[in-house]
């Protein structure tokens, strides 16, 4: 039950509807027997900044999360951040401290890269498809190399992006080939969907899914609906899928610690 000494948290993004992080959460905490609660809020982009301020002056708030498409602008509200999260260019964890401020972290890329292994499925020494180069998508991209990826082949709008996320692994002593790609992920061994394309039913797909074969294995960063449009197209071809539940479930406890859960 909810009472005046329930410890808050919170989730911030635009949408929010689809989120699936509060009710794993606030199981964990159950479980625990812990008194803490989170919740979702629908914060627009221009809203961040206002957002964030009334955050940090609520002292019975432990941390938040952010999720798209914040989690890049939130390393600009952040007083400090990891240096995970610095060379990603993007956070997704935060703790309030006692003082108001605000420290942020990067866990998806180490969620994604711990849910694929779950499933079975090693990125090392694989060449891997990334389509995006948003906020998730860099994390992920450092976190597949830190796990010895072969070579990476991203995927986006903005070439310049890809050229980034480039330069920051090669600035963190990455070596792997980095190349800027088109829709087509042949030749890949690992094919991931970091973008936000499939939470709705008239998303395009992320990619040219009629250049996929049975011997790629297909993920996906996006919860909810389980099982997207890219998921579907990839089994129906005879690949291998890996949804993107594991990357949040490795993350929840990663995300209570680092934001001072009750434990």
């Amino acid at each position: 039950m909810i009472s005046g000494a329930t410890r808050l948290f919170a989730i911030l993004g635009d949408p929010i509807a689809q989120v699936r992080t509060p009710e794993l959460f606030n199981a964990l905490m159950a479980a625990r027997g812990a008194d803490a609660v989170m919740v979702p809020m629908h914060v627009p982009a221009g809203a961040l900044g206002a957002a964030v301020t009334a955050l940090r002056a609520m002292p019975n708030l432990g941390g938040f999360v952010a999720t798209v498409p914040h989690k890049v602008a939130m390393l600009d509200q952040c007083d400090a951040a990891s240096p995970a999260a610095r060379a990603a260019g993007a956070a997704n964890a935060f703790r309030r401290t006692d003082d108001g401020r605000i420290e942020g972290e990067i866990l998806d890329g180490i969620g994604f890269v711990e849910g694929l292994r779950r499933g079975g499925v090693d990125p090392k020494d694989r060449d891997i498809y990334l389509a995006g180069a948003g906020g998730a998508a860099k994390a992920i991209a450092f976190a597949l190399a830190e796990a010895g990826a072969r070579r990476l082949r991203i995927s986006n709008r903005t070439a310049e992006r890809v050229v980034e996320i480039a330069d920051r692994l090669a600035r963190a002593g990455m070596s792997l080939p980095v190349e800027v790609a088109g829709s087509d992920p042949s030749g890949c061994d690992l094919v991931v969907n970091a973008t936000s394309l499939g939470m709705t039913p008239d998303d395009a797909l992320p990619l040219d899914v009629t250049r996929l074969t049975a011997d790629q294995i297909v993920a996906e960063v996006i919860m909810k609906p389980a099982m997207t449009p890219l998921l579907r197209e990839a089994e129906a071809r005879g690949c291998r899928i890996c949804p993107g539940a594991p990357m949040l479930d490795c993350q929840i406890e990663l995300m209570a610690a680092f934001m001072g859960a009750p434990r």
